[in-house]
């Protein structure tokens, strides 16, 4: 067994017998040739690992054989090494997709290098993965014991979302250490869970103060606008608000590196009020008020659990609530993209709405996602774990009008705002629970009367008006899922549980549900004109 079978064509191969040598006893096994000609007749009959290419040879040039060697094998990567430092040349071969390129004289090391970057990189990357998370795993389980507030457990997230990157890279993903970090994350969420059910209601008291924040506490999904949206206004920019529904930081974290080299990027997360529903959570981040707030002073706008007409129906009027209520002058659009259609809509009046202090633009894919994960077998096939519904996601982004948004953005003067209203947990432990008929359908939170659940590692609350939510009835209760769970009905139970077992859901309490990106961008226009 051979490191792998490399092609060698340069002119002056005979003086080069030494790099063969070498390379052959690193394992390699070598083929030489002289010419361009020999080159690719060699990639007609045998698959080679990498070859290593001379720019300057009679006959066919370098350029050429390339072009005729990536028609017969298009997959293999090519490094070119040539003794030629014209700039030209150097354009021409990573146009056509060179993997390497080496001056000469080269050494050969210089050579290894490349080999072990083109053809080993993925080997190499896995083990040293492996071996640093391996390394890490301990200072983890001791960050997460060691967490005493909202920024400590901003910063355990960040660190598992990392390294859930890092490790679903590898060649097999169901590694050992994979299952480690889940069950690192699992922990970290029934203690999170702990902490958000000590601490949740004191925010609350706090928000309710005309205080500024205090270092007590995170933003939360009402202060997101004057907390990162007025600010630019008032130092004259004008802002684009994107906000993706249903948005998990390790979302983001994919669609930084698409974007990163567009824009200069300040990242933050913030907290997701709870319930972490769009009809609580967005509707509270464009009004700027609690639930409760917003049912008493816009009761028209506000639409209770049991009514049938649509949630999220009223949000351009709700943040036209909020500049009114601080008295801004500002002036905005809103759009809402649930489809293609829409997209184009959007993109047709583009030049219009340039001129506002505040464009307001609302995705719906990720939200649409995961709901159709749950009820087709077809998509829950093709996002059939973490790794996969975040490709897919990143497919959308690449191939949608998103992209297309990012990149005019790019060369404006624009201040860009990302976020999110809530994220979403993979849900896999049912909770029994008995409602009336009349209870809400949420599998990670149930509002309503006569609730019947044992409240052992669940989140209840008994007076809605302390965390500023909406008590329709005197009796009514709020109930919350922790980590993992998912509430299901005693009837028809396994029918239920097989159903919704391994969906996408949110509304309830983790990390991933309440700890969500706030980002600011600022175009990088230098680097597109």
């Amino acid at each position: 067994m051979t490191n792998g079978l490399l092609l060698w064509a340069d002119d002056e191969i005979e003086h080069l017998k030494a790099h063969v040598m070498f390379l052959q006893k690193k394992g390699y096994e070598v083929v030489t040739v002289s010419n361009g000609h020999d080159a690719i007749k060699q990639c007609e009959t045998r698959t080679f690992d990498l070859v290593l290419l001379d720019e300057m040879m009679p006959g066919l040039s370098g350029l050429e054989t390339l072009q005729r060697i990536k028609s017969v094998q298009p997959q293999v990567p090519v490094v070119m090494v040539t003794k030629s430092e014209e700039e030209d040349i150097m354009n021409q071969a990573i146009g056509k997709n060179i993997a390497d390129y080496l001056i000469k004289p080269v050494n050969p090391n210089q050579i290894l290098l490349s080999l072990k970057k083109n053809i080993h990189q993925k080997a190499i990357v896995a083990e040293v993965t492996q071996s640093d998370y391996q390394q890490n795993f301990q200072q983890i389980a001791m960050k997460i014991d060691d967490s005493r507030n909202w920024n400590d457990w901003i910063e355990v997230y960040k660190m598992l979302v990392h390294w859930e990157l890092e490790l679903s890279q590898l060649p097999t993903a169901d590694t050992p250490l994979l299952d480690s970090l889940v069950m690192q994350k699992e922990d970290a969420n029934i203690r999170f869970a702990k902490f958000i059910k000590k601490n949740y209601e004191t925010w609350m008291d706090e928000i309710s103060s005309p205080k500024p924040r205090s270092e007590n506490r995170p933003i939360l999904s009402t202060e997101v606008m004057k907390t990162a949206v007025f600010p630019h206004i008032d130092a004259g920019e004008k802002v684009f608000l994107l906000v993706f529904d249903n948005f998990r930081y390790d979302q983001w974290r994919l669609l930084a590196k698409e974007i990163g080299d567009m824009f200069d990027i300040d990242e933050q997360l913030y907290y997701s009020i709870l319930p972490t529903a769009t009809q609580y959570a967005r509707n509270a981040i464009f009004s700027g008020l609690m639930p409760d707030g917003i049912a008493k002073m816009f009761p028209d706008l506000w639409v209770d659990e049991d009514e049938e007409e649509g949630k999220n129906l009223n949000e351009e009027p709700l943040v036209r609530t909020q500049i009114e209520r601080y008295r801004r002058k500002d002036s905005f659009s809103y759009t809402k993209i649930n489809d293609s259609a829409s997209a184009e809509k959007f993109m047709a009046k583009f030049n219009e709405i340039q001129n506002k202090d505040l464009n307001v633009v609302v995705f719906n894919f990720i939200d649409i996602l995961s709901h159709a994960r749950t009820e087709s077998k077809t998509v829950r096939e093709l996002a059939k774990d973490e790794k996969a519904y975040r490709s897919i996601t990143m497919s959308w982004f690449r191939h949608s009008v998103v992209y297309d948004i990012f990149k005019m953005l790019s060369s404006s003067d624009y201040r860009i705002v990302v976020t999110t209203d809530h994220g979403s947990i993979r849900v896999n432990k049912p909770v029994k629970i008995i409602g009336e008929r009349n209870t809400n359908t949420n599998l990670r939170y149930k509002i309503g009367r006569n609730l019947g659940f044992d409240a052992k590692d669940l989140f209840v609350i008994k007076d809605p008006r302390r965390v500023h939510l909406p008590q329709p009835n005197v009796s009514t209760n709020y109930v919350f899922a922790q980590g993992n769970q998912f509430f299901a009905y005693p009837n028809n139970y396994n029918y239920y549980v097989q159903y919704y077992r391994d969906t996408f859901q949110h509304g309830g309490i983790s990390m991933e549900e309440i700890i969500i990106p706030l980002v600011t961008l600022k175009p990088r226009k230098e680097k597109w004109n």
